[in-house]
């Protein structure tokens, strides 16, 4: 791809090339970046422009560049490739670093592609960023921001890494209309859309291209909503297809990623039934719209698929499925080893679901509590053999990874939607004299930055 098939930034003047106007006369041709005089790192506000050579991705969607030579201010710049020189927007300004958006490629890497949503592109919807990027380059980019964040946050050498990981896998299904949870913010003249990058302003749209297709065939986004503050979507596993209104005037995520957790105050729902169905292989859960569920089709088969291939379960080995949601992992341990298996979870709806989902299962306990909470009070005791751990976003934390070193198991699961918490938290293990022994990786979050992440933790 060239510059000028490249989207303008929305404040691009005129083209060089505009016909003459009325008078006869062709418009001055704007200088070309290259002319510009290169403005010292001090004096850069938003919106000015600089010409950068990119370097590697790094956690967040974007990718890290210098103004100013090797040890010059630090740019994450969105829209861009390793190895591309770029004209690239100041969008922000930080001590100590810069964002930016490429506007203009000079030189293109190979593994540039023309973006398929009309919407991904500077200043346009946030959601996605790597639609410019190739299939398999998205899965390169993901491993190397996982070993990224191992060796700087969890101090893992790229030795270390190599014997414990080797690349992120994808999922079946190809990159769009996999999304099977989508919220939509309102804009003040109540038209839906997503938001723009760290930002509150809302990108009208008429088609979400990684979402569901029972999702886009809905008519959300083909009218306005002005008594509304974000609507909501759920494409579940048996075909049921939920919509839901959030009202202006409650609070709830609107617009954000695939990551975040469902739900909001006021939700009403607008069509669709009750009560969802998933299916994981031969089981099916009974859950409401709003219950965490993995946001990919093949997600929740593959990581449960994942996480009993790591802790390979025996027979009579008891478990703890912390962060257990309606109890995905929790079945699959009871299943495989016909014993007490606890599931600890501290939203309603997901201890609503695990209970009467898990009934047929009478060795399996469920207890709404914070996880926290639950170990430091007792609420669940060792002994214990295996511990599935899928905290959300933010990672388990310290004292949670301590409680679970202290109670002694076998063997540890932990399934991460972030790598810098995965990262965090594998550091915290390790100085308590456990080791990494095996990291899966996988693309769950087509052209998004987000990858999900399996790792096996063990007593050294």
């Amino acid at each position: 791809m060239t510059s000028a098939d490249f989207p303008a930034s929305p404040d691009s003047s005129s083209s060089p090339f505009s016909p003459v106007n009325d008078a006869g006369e062709r418009p001055a041709v704007p200088p070309q970046a290259s002319d510009l005089p290169v403005p010292r790192e001090e004096d850069l506000v938003e919106g000015d422009r600089i010409e950068l050579t990119i370097g590697a991705p790094a956690h967040g969607g974007h990718c890290v560049a210098r103004f100013g030579g090797q040890h010059g201010r630090v740019v994450f710049v969105r829209h861009a490739l390793p190895g591309e020189r770029v004209t690239a927007q100041i969008t922000e300004r930080h001590r100590g670093y810069l964002r930016a958006d490429a506007i203009e490629i000079h030189e293109a890497s190979p593994d540039r592609v023309e973006a398929p949503c009309r919407y991904a592109h500077p200043g346009g919807c946030g959601g996605c960023d790597l639609q410019h990027v190739h299939a398999d380059a998205q899965l390169r980019w993901k491993t190397q921001v996982v070993r990224e964040q191992l060796g700087r946050l969890a101090g893992l050498t790229p030795e270390d890494q190599d014997k414990v990981f080797v690349r992120t896998e994808p999922l079946p299904g190809g990159l769009l209309n996999w999304r099977t949870r989508v919220r939509y913010a309102v804009d003040a003249l109540g038209r839906p859309g997503l938001l723009q990058h760290r930002s509150h302003e809302v990108v009208p749209i008429d088609r979400c291209l990684i979402a569901h297709p029972a999702i886009q065939e809905l008519d959300l986004l083909s009218r306005t909503w002005p008594e509304s503050a974000a609507l909501q979507a759920v494409a579940a596993g048996n075909g049921d297809v939920v919509a839901f209104e959030r009202p202006a005037g409650t609070t709830g995520s609107a617009g954000g990623d695939p990551t975040d957790e469902p739900g909001g105050a006021g939700l009403v729902r607008l069509t669709g039934p009750a009560q969802i169905t998933e299916v994981v292989g031969d089981r099916t859960w009974e859950t409401s719209p709003e219950t965490f569920w993995q946001v990919h089709p093949e997600a929740a088969a593959t990581l449960t698929a994942a996480v009993l291939q790591m802790l390979r379960p025996a027979e009579g080995e008891v478990s703890w499925d912390l962060y257990g949601g309606a109890g995905l992992f929790a079945a699959a341990l009871a299943t495989a080893t016909g014993a007490r298996t606890t599931v600890v979870e501290s939203s309603t709806a997901g201890v609503t679901a695990a209970r009467a989902n898990l009934v047929d299962l009478p060795h399996v306990e469920v207890v709404q509590a914070a996880v926290e909470t639950a170990l430091s009070r007792r609420r669940i005791t060792a002994p214990v053999d295996l511990i599935v751990l899928d905290p959300p976003r933010a990672g388990a934390g310290a004292r949670v990874v301590r409680g679970i070193v202290a109670a002694s198991p076998r063997a540890v699961a932990y399934v991460a939607c972030d790598p810098a918490a995965l990262a965090r938290d594998v550091k915290t293990f390790r100085s308590l004299g456990w080791e990494l022994a095996e990291l899966r990786a996988f693309d769950c979050f087509p052209m998004t930055q987000h990858v999900e992440c399996v790792a096996l933790l063990l007593p050294a």
